[in-house]
């Protein structure tokens, strides 16, 4: 995939997609969440953080995707991707199946496409102050906009964790997490994603809508 950079228009070869899930820095508050997931029939993770593999292909800059059903839901995450040993740093939306969530976390990971904003800043521009970073996503719903998440990094494990946990190597690519969802996790009809650096004054937007395939038998 070709992305934008300080450094001009670069290509970028992803030979493997991780998305890092159960990734709350605030591990009481995540072990409250998998027990309520578990009272739903949502089997609890083996390990946490987890990182799920799923397809490449699922990567995608179209600014609408198709799903199937209306029981899906897009969440904005930090995004990074290592190539020729160095790490970037972008935005992505780990769009779930969340009906299918309840049979197999993986397979609702794998179900939907994951939408990724078109820019990237270098890694170790904002490293040292990663937890100062903001996230935001509005979503289109009953007409009008609505914020749905909102917050820094610092709600989400070091992403410095993350990419040793997840093992990077070069052609790697990974959602690190998200925010709690404002009013609840919920479908939408369209999104619009943020990644602020306050200190550079710069930011990073993704922004698509959802299409519902009808579910037939």
């Amino acid at each position: 995939m070709r992305f934008e950079t300080p450094e001009g228009s670069r290509e970028f070869a992803i030979n493997r997609l991780i998305v890092a899930g159960w990734t709350g820095r605030d591990e009481a508050a995540v072990r409250h969440h998998i027990e309520e997931l578990a009272e739903i029939g949502v089997a609890p993770p083996s390990t946490v953080p987890l990182f799920y593999r799923v397809s490449t292909g699922l990567l995608t800059r179209d600014r609408r995707v198709q799903v199937l059903g209306g029981a899906t839901s897009g969440e904005v995450e930090p995004f990074l991707i290592k190539q020729s040993g160095r790490l970037w740093l972008g935005l992505a939306s780990d769009h779930t199946d969340r009906e299918l969530e309840a049979v197999s976390v993986a397979a609702s990971k794998q179900a939907c496409a994951k939408p990724v904003a078109d820019t990237l800043w270098a890694w170790d521009e904002v490293a040292d102050r990663a937890d100062e970073l903001r996230l935001t996503c509005e979503i289109d719903e009953k007409g009008s906009s609505t914020l749905y998440q909102k917050g820094t990094l610092a709600a989400i494990r070091p992403l410095a964790d993350l990419i040793e946990g997840a093992g990077m190597v070069d052609g790697d690519a990974m959602l690190c997490g998200t925010l709690t969802a404002i009013g609840g996790v919920r479908p939408a009809a369209a999104y619009r994603m943020a990644l602020e650096d306050p200190e550079r004054g710069q930011r990073i937007e993704l922004r698509y809508k959802v299409d519902l395939l009808p579910v037939v038998a």
